[in-house]
Formats: C-alpha cells, sequence, structure tokens
C-alpha cells in the first residue's frame, strides 16, 4: 500500500475514533431548554450538578463577578467582604483606634502627629516617637507594612494594645498600655482668613462628617466678617455625593439648580437650593485640579454655571457617573453605576472611556501631563459639540471634568532632574523626621509657622539635605541644586511645620507662595468673583 493511502486511513480512523469519544455515551450533548435564567447562571447550575469533580463555587463566583462589573464603566466595582471595612472606613466620621498619625521609614513606624485628646495623648506619646513592639512582639523589618500596622493598632473600641517606643534620647525601650477610642476623622484641617479679609478652606474628601466641619468653618468666617471666601478643592477625589449638595446649597439661591441625576433605570431628579443658605451674597472662589473628582465637581459645577463665583486651577478629573451600593447577604458590596449627574447648564462632564479598558482611563492623567495640558490652556481641545451656557451666557463645555473660569499651570520652573530625584525618593520626608528628633524641644518653643519658618532660615538645612541624600546613594548636582534651592527649602521647612506644629500651620505657610490661591485673592481684591 502507498505512503499517501496509509496516511489517510489512519487519518480517518483517528477522527471516527475521537468523534466517537465525543458523541458516545455520557459524552452526548444534552440540550439545555430554555429556563428563564440567563446563560451564566444556566452554566454554574451545569458545573455544580455535572462537573468531573466537586468544584469550589463560591470561589468561582468571586473570581466571576469582578470581571463582569468592570465591563460596565471604570467606576462600577465588586468589592470583597474581607475588603468593605477598609474601603469605606475614609469615609466614616470616626474609627477606633490609638489617636496618631504616622509613617513607615527604614521599617519602622514613626509617629508624625499624635492627636489631641486622643488615647495616646492621654499617655504620653509624642511626635517623633518609634513604635518598634506592639504585644511584646517586635514590629519592625519587611511585615511592618502600611496595612499590617493599621491591622496591629486598630480595634475594638476599649480594647488595649501594648507598644514598645523608641525615644530619641532614652537609652531605653518606653512601654505604653494604650487603651482605644474613638478617633473623629477630619476632612477640613485647615481653615483660617488670609489677610483678615478671606476666609480659606481646604476639603480633603467629602465624607460623614464634613458637613458639620464646614459650618464650624463657616462659622468662623461669619465670626471674622470674611469679605469673601476661597474653597479649596485640589486633590480631592470626592465621597457622597448629598454632602456636596448641602454644602453647595449655602452659596446659592434658592430654587438654583445645583445638579439633576437620570439614568437609563432611574428616573430624572432636580437638586434644588432651598434659599437659606448663609453665604448667597459673599464673593466666592473655588480652586479645582486635575485630581479634584466626583463630589467636587459637582461643586465647582454649580457654581460656575450658575455665576456664583469663579473657578481656578486646572481642568478636573472628569467623573459625572453615581455609584449606588448593593449589599450582598454575605457582606460583600457592588457599587454599580446608576445615573449620571448633569451640572445646572445641562452637561455632563464624565470623561470618555472604553468599557473594559480600565488601564486606558487610568492613564488618561498622565496623558494629559505629556500633551502640555498642565501647562497651558492652549493645548485642551474642548468638543464644541458639548457646548453649553450658564445663567449669564457664558459658554461652558461638558465631556471632560469641569474646565477653570482662570488657568493656572503647574509650577515646575525651578524643578531639576536632581529635586526630581530628592521627592521621588522620599529622601525629604526622611531628612526633616531625623531633623525634628535631634532638635524637637527648641524647634516646639516656636510660635506659629511664621517664628517657625524664620528661625530655620538661618540653618543650612538645603545643604544638610544634600549630605543626607548622598550618603544615601543621591549624587550632588551643584549647578541643579542651585537652581532649585528655594524649592528644596521650601519643602524642607514646609515638613517640618508640618511635623512640628500641624496641618493648619503648614497649610498656611505653603499657601504663602501658592499660585493658584494668589490668583484666588487677587480675584476677590480686584472684586471680580461674580458676588
Amino acid at each position: 500500500m502507498k505512503k499517501g493511502a496509509i496516511v489517510l486511513m489512519l487519518a480517518c480512523v483517528l477522527a471516527g475514533f475521537y468523534m466517537g469519544m465525543t458523541l458516545s455515551g455520557y459524552g452526548s450533548t444534552i440540550v439545555i431548554e430554555n429556563s428563564g435564567g440567563n446563560k451564566l447562571t444556566e452554566v454554574f447550575d451545569i458545573i455544580e450538578s455535572s462537573y468531573v469533580d466537586s468544584a469550589d463555587m463560591d470561589s468561582m463566583v468571586e473570581k466571576c463577578i469582578p470581571k463582569i462589573v468592570s465591563e460596565l464603566d471604570p467606576h462600577s466595582v465588586y468589592i470583597p467582604a474581607k475588603d468593605v471595612e477598609a474601603t469605606n472606613a475614609d469615609l466614616q466620621s470616626s474609627f477606633s483606634g490609638i489617636g496618631i498619625r504616622f509613617t513607615i521609614q527604614d521599617d519602622t513606624i514613626h509617629i508624625s502627629d499624635v492627636i489631641r485628646s486622643g488615647p495616646s495623648e492621654k499617655v504620653g506619646l509624642l511626635a517623633g516617637d518609634r513604635i518598634v513592639k506592639v504585644n511584646d512582639s517586635l514590629f519592625v523589618g519587611k511585615v511592618c507594612t502600611n496595612d499590617a500596622a493599621m491591622k496591629r493598632l486598630k480595634g475594638p473600641k476599649g480594647s488595649f494594645v501594648k507598644l514598645g517606643i523608641k525615644r530619641y534620647g532614652e537609652k531605653d525601650l518606653l512601654d505604653f498600655t494604650i487603651r482605644r477610642d474613638e478617633i473623629p476623622v477630619e476632612s477640613i484641617e485647615a481653615a483660617y482668613m488670609i489677610d483678615n479679609r478671606w476666609g480659606y478652606v481646604q476639603i480633603e474628601k467629602f465624607a460623614e462628617n464634613t458637613f458639620a466641619e464646614f459650618i464650624k468653618a463657616l462659622a468662623l468666617f461669619l465670626d471674622n466678617k470674611a469679605e469673601g471666601i476661597i474653597i479649596d478643592l485640589r486633590g480631592n477625589g470626592g465621597g457622597y455625593m448629598g454632602i456636596a449638595l448641602e454644602m453647595a446649597n449655602q452659596f446659592l439661591h434658592r430654587n438654583d439648580v445645583i445638579l439633576y441625576t437620570e439614568g437609563a433605570n432611574v428616573e430624572k431628579n432636580i437638586e434644588k437650593a432651598n434659599g437659606f443658605g448663609m453665604f448667597q451674597q459673599t464673593p466666592l472662589v473655588v480652586l479645582v485640579d486635575e485630581t479634584s473628582a466626583s463630589a467636587s465637581e459637582i461643586i465647582a459645577g454649580t457654581i460656575q454655571d450658575n455665576d456664583r463665583g469663579t473657578i481656578i486651577g486646572r481642568r478636573t478629573f472628569g467623573k459625572g457617573l453615581v455609584q449606588q451600593p448593593f449589599e450582598f447577604a454575605d457582606g460583600s458590596v457592588v457599587r454599580l453605576t446608576i445615573a449620571r449627574y448633569h451640572t445646572p447648564s445641562g452637561r455632563c462632564i464624565q470623561k470618555p472611556y472604553t468599557k473594559g479598558d480600565s488601564e486606558g482611563y487610568n492613564k488618561d492623567l498622565l496623558d494629559r501631563y505629556n500633551r502640555g495640558e498642565f501647562f497651558s490652556q492652549d493645548s485642551i481641545q474642548q468638543n464644541d459639540s458639548l457646548a453649553y451656557k450658564t445663567k449669564k451666557g457664558r459658554t461652558v463645555y461638558g465631556g471632560g471634568g469641569i474646565m477653570p473660569d482662570i488657568f493656572v499651570s503647574s509650577d515646575t520652573a525651578d524643578l531639576t532632574k536632581y529635586s526630581q530625584k530628592i521627592f521621588s525618593s522620599g529622601m525629604i520626608a526622611q531628612y526633616t523626621l531625623k531633623y525634628c528628633d535631634v532638635n524637637r524641644r527648641q524647634l516646639s518653643k516656636m510660635k506659629g509657622y511664621k517664628d517657625l519658618d524664620s528661625y530655620l532660615s538661618g540653618k543650612p538645612l538645603v545643604e544638610e539635605l544634600v549630605q543626607f541624600a548622598k550618603s544615601r546613594g543621591i549624587s550632588p548636582n551643584r549647578e541643579e541644586i542651585n537652581k532649585s534651592y528655594k524649592v528644596l527649602q521650601r519643602s524642607i521647612h514646609s515638613n517640618i511645620i508640618y511635623q512640628i506644629q500641624g496641618m493648619l500651620e503648614h497649610v498656611k505657610y505653603i499657601n504663602l507662595d501658592d499660585p493658584t490661591v494668589l490668583k484666588a485673592v487677587e480675584v476677590l481684591e480686584k472684586g471680580e468673583a461674580f458676588p
């Protein structure tokens, strides 16, 4: 028999063999009748009832749901039960813990701040202390991560934790036993008067207690007869929409539209101001940047569309989708996008996205930077088909964040490759922490940021930083150091002010030469803030 005929015969035999395996006996096709369900649940039912081995159905579902939800939009998300508490903690009004702020440096917990009247202050912990033992177990090295530290230090109210503390100047470890208590989570850490005329408030997020904190800030401005208000929403990634609505209401006239929401399964809902706001006539400026998102954009959008104030900064993030949590019996949660929100003029500021392409969506800010958008307003291409009109007829655009009325570029003029290495390596935080350890007693005598800044200006801190960085592998570049001298010095000073005097004095200091804040003050002084 010829070779070709033999090959053909073998092929036919094998084909028949495999076809027989597929079609005979238990391998015959079973037709699934239309049960009224969907294909996914039917697949799970088939696996559970017919698969050759036992299958971990719960594990399969946990892996499947995130993939399904991620195909919807960038902000719909599945949260496993074990992660829900940590995910929600940032927006809650309090948590149970020991009352410190800390950083991880050299694989050790460094206490950067002790919360006033909290459990740690009551037993005598100090800023600058290092936690090296937790409940008699050594807690340094690779095990000392931020998540691990939070888990060990947090705990039920009334429970105790024992800490071994290394304090500068003390030879032996100090032991402290601390009873955990409720620790308030503040979302407004800076509210003060600029030049005794302008109220300034920096809002970090929109959490459960943010509106109550905001009212305290407004009361401070009333007491000081503020002639205008600056609301700083830069870096504010959002939070609860209802809180943003309450805050916007303080500045709008009765029946001014704050926003409206609608979706395929959600009826259109219009939110309006009730007319009881305390500052309906006060000149207003809102500061934003590319990291101002969601609830921050609600406030910026309604102030802009109602011609109620001036928006200053850079184009915001562009999140115009509304999520609602749906909780399962096991405690896991799906945060599902149920609607889009629209500013009073009718624009949706959600930036474009491709379903399932979270990587491309998250890369958008980097793309904006590379296009030069952080440095030039002219690099931003607006879509004329998405043009809308404010109450007074000014043109605004949808489809990608809130474009400010006054653009302020990112200030990078004094940055060099050397200074970027210093900042990205965390070298300033490490240096200032050690500097404060050695000099804390003297530094703590200073009253306010002005005294401390003046004292620090007489010290060779930049040169000390350069040598500190050199000892850790960053070679000096004298020409670049000279060019970046002022920005390095101010960063050193601001870090020391924060560690010694806290967030409020720190913000006051950095605002002294913040271009966006200075532009806001200029607009208010000229009476150009749309009163």
